[in-house]
Parts: C-alpha cells; sequence; structure tokens
C-alpha cells in the first residue's frame, strides 16, 4: 500500500464518520412564544387581560386596624353604662373584580371578602376577642342589570350618609342582602331603578323583638314576597337630587328616602338627606308584639316616622379631607361624627375622629347612657 493510497482511505473513513454524527445532532426546538400579562387601561388602573381571554381583572383589597374608645365605640365588659376598654379591629379586606364588554353592554363581577380579628362586648369582666368572616358583597352586573349580594338598593342609590368612618351614627337604612336589581341610566343625568331585596335580620334595631331573652331580627322575608324598591336621580357637576321609595313585605310598611348634594367647586361638598316612614304596620311579630308599635321597619332603622341628616366635606388638599355629619330623629336623638381623613403617603391613610350622640329616652333598650362620647382612630392601607 502506497502512501497515495493511505491518505485517500483515511480521508474517506473521516467523511464517513462525519455524516453519520451529523446524521445523529440533536437540533433544539424553536421556542413556544409567550404571551405576556397586558395592562388593560379600559376600565382605570390596576386592570389586566386574563392571558388568552378579553377578561379585565383586577385583584386588590386592604389591611385595616380600628380603634374606639367611650361609650359610643369602645367595649363594655360589665353591666355599667361606661365603657370599659377599647374596641379593637384588624381587618384584612380581598376584593376581586372582573370585567368585559358584550353586545350587551358591560359584564362585570364584584366580590370581597373580609376576614377580621376583634374585640366586642362582654359580661363578668369577660372581653371577647375571636375570628369571623364574612363577604361583603358578591354579584354580577350586565348593563344595568346587577344580581347578588350587595349593600341595599336603599343605600346604595342614594349613596351612603357621608364620608365620615362611623356613619349612621342615627342609622340611614339597612345594608348587605341578596339584591336583583335594574338601573337605566338615560345619559343625560337622569336615571330610573328598581330593585327586590330579601332582607336580613342584622341590621334594624327597630325590627326586632325578644323571646326568651333572646333578640331576634325580622328584617328577611319568610314567604316569597320580596321587598320592594324604586328610585330616581338626576346628578349634573354641582348640583344631585335623588330619592328612593321602599315596601317592606314583612311588615308591610312603607320607607322613603330623599338627598340633595350640593358640589361648589373642588374643595367643598355638602348634602341634606331625610326619610320618612309610615310606621302603620299590619300584623304581629311571633312573640305577639304588633309591628306598629316597633317604631321601624327593615328600612327605617333611624327611629320614629322620620329623621333627616346634614354634613358635607372640605377637601383642603391631596393628602387632607375633612368629614363631618349630623343626623337627627323624631325621639329627638341626635349625632354628631367629624374625622380627618390624611393621606400619609400614597395608599396608606390614617383617620382620626370624634363623636357624640344624645339619646333623649331608650325606646328598644339599646343606649348605654344618655350622653354618648367617643373617639376613634383608623389606619388602613389600600392596595
Amino acid at each position: 500500500m502506497n502512501i497515495k493510497s493511505l491518505l485517500l482511505g483515511s480521508a474517506a473513513a473521516l467523511v464517513a464518520v462525519s455524516g453519520a454524527r451529523a446524521a445523529d445532532a440533536v437540533v433544539a426546538p424553536e421556542p413556544e412564544p409567550v404571551e405576556y400579562v397586558r395592562v388593560c387601561d379600559t376600565y382605570g388602573t390596576g386592570f389586566y387581560y386574563v392571558p388568552g381571554t378579553e377578561v379585565c381583572l383586577k385583584v386588590g383589597g386592604y389591611v385595616r386596624y380600628d380603634i374606639g374608645v367611650g361609650d359610643l365605640f369602645g367595649d363594655n365588659v360589665d353591666a355599667d353604662d361606661d365603657a370599659d376598654t377599647y374596641h379593637k379591629r384588624g381587618r384584612f379586606a380581598l376584593r376581586m373584580e372582573a370585567r368585559t364588554e358584550t353586545e350587551l353592554g358591560t359584564l362585570q363581577g364584584k366580590v370581597q371578602v373580609n376576614f377580621d380579628w376583634s374585640t366586642a362586648n362582654g359580661a363578668a369582666d369577660i372581653h371577647p376577642v375571636g375570628n369571623s368572616e364574612s363577604i361583603e358583597r358578591a354579584w354580577v352586573k350586565l348593563g344595568g342589570f346587577l344580581i347578588g349580594v350587595e349593600d341595599s338598593f336603599f343605600d346604595t342609590f342614594t349613596g351612603y350618609a357621608s364620608g365620615v368612618v362611623n356613619d349612621g351614627l342615627i342609622p340611614y337604612g339597612p345594608f348587605t342582602t341578596h339584591t336583583i336589581q335594574y338601573t337605566y341610566d338615560f345619559g343625560n343625568g337622569f336615571s330610573l331603578g328598581a330593585a327586590v331585596e330579601e332582607g336580613n335580620n342584622g341590621d334594624s334595631e327597630f325590627s326586632k323583638f325578644t323571646v326568651g331573652g333572646e333578640t331576634i331580627g325580622q328584617g328577611a322575608i319568610n314567604d316569597y314576597t320580596p321587598h320592594i324598591l324604586v328610585g330616581a336621580a338626576y346628578k349634573g357637576g354641582l348640583f344631585g337630587v335623588s330619592a328612593v321609595g321602599a315596601y317592606d313585605s314583612v311588615q308591610e310598611e312603607f320607607a322613603i328616602k330623599g338627598r340633595v348634594d350640593i358640589t361648589p367647586n373642588d374643595m367643598f361638598s355638602f348634602f341634606v338627606m331625610g326619610a320618612w316612614t309610615d310606621d302603620d304596620g299590619d300584623g304581629n311579630f311571633p312573640n305577639g308584639a304588633p309591628y306598629k308599635d316597633n317604631g321601624g321597619n327593615f328600612y327605617a332603622t333611624w327611629g320614629g316616622d322620620w329623621a333627616i341628616w346634614a354634613g358635607g366635606a372640605i377637601h383642603f388638599n391631596d393628602r387632607a379631607t375633612l368629614n363631618a355629619e349630623f343626623g337627627y330623629n323624631e325621639f329627638s336623638d341626635y349625632s354628631i361624627d367629624v374625622d380627618l381623613n390624611y393621606t400619609v403617603v400614597p395608599g396608606f391613610v390614617v383617620t382620626p375622629g370624634v363623636g357624640f350622640k344624645h339619646i333623649d329616652d331608650d325606646h328598644i333598650g339599646v343606649a348605654e347612657s344618655e350622653d354618648n362620647w367617643g373617639a376613634y382612630l383608623r389606619t388602613q392601607f389600600t392596595f
């Protein structure tokens, strides 16, 4: 074998080996395209598109801590009229909201769940402390149609009394309930609405009765006839007026409420609100007491046939807002509550406040004393 033959053979072998290795080479696959979460700015800040859909989702909530002292906001631990110690509550609220556009309008779902660790009134020098969980709202809304759990249409249609932390020292209506409602917005400031509701047994002291020493609420329906509500409103730039009427199908009583809002500029806002009930129900509580003697119904929570509220806010700047509310009812009970809402840093708000309530006569056995003072402090981080 000569040198030339040896070189040619070696070259052929190398080519064969290289070809074999090339056939066995591993080719890396192309990476799958990554679908990043997109910001949805259609409904404001905090919304993101759910990947692969046109649904916009917002997840948030707040961490809150409340401290209360005095007859109005503290806790009792014995039979004395005066509060004996602090009332404290820590809360984590989880909020979720989803929205998307459809041929019938905006489809929206909203839920809020509250987790509380709080103190309570006790007896025999015992101060109860414990956990609780509750759903504050859980509903679906399509266009103007809403179904689910929410504060009563009696409150949401006209708006809550004021911006103070403890609004409603003279109560202005019930809150959480099952509700089915429809509101039509004419687009020029006018709106009409109607709702049916189930009610609940925990909001109105004036629609409760006592059996065997136990106080029982009578606000929830007990047959297939719901509570019925209707409302009308006009809201412009500087002026707004709204009214809502409710029929309590259990006690067969009516209640109405009207409100006027005035916002002369960005610094000041004021409101006046009044309510009335016929207080002439037909029937008796299960213990035999007539409805007409109880002083109210599920919607008329204020005490007596009528009540008025007034108040407003002064927006000093982006950080500080002073809120105030005054309430008065037919029983000559009245209340005043004032607090300062101060933003320490964006998202973190501290609110100190004071309140006073005069009970002219203890009609339902719930007054601590004739004149009740209290103070409170709320801190809240909203995210």
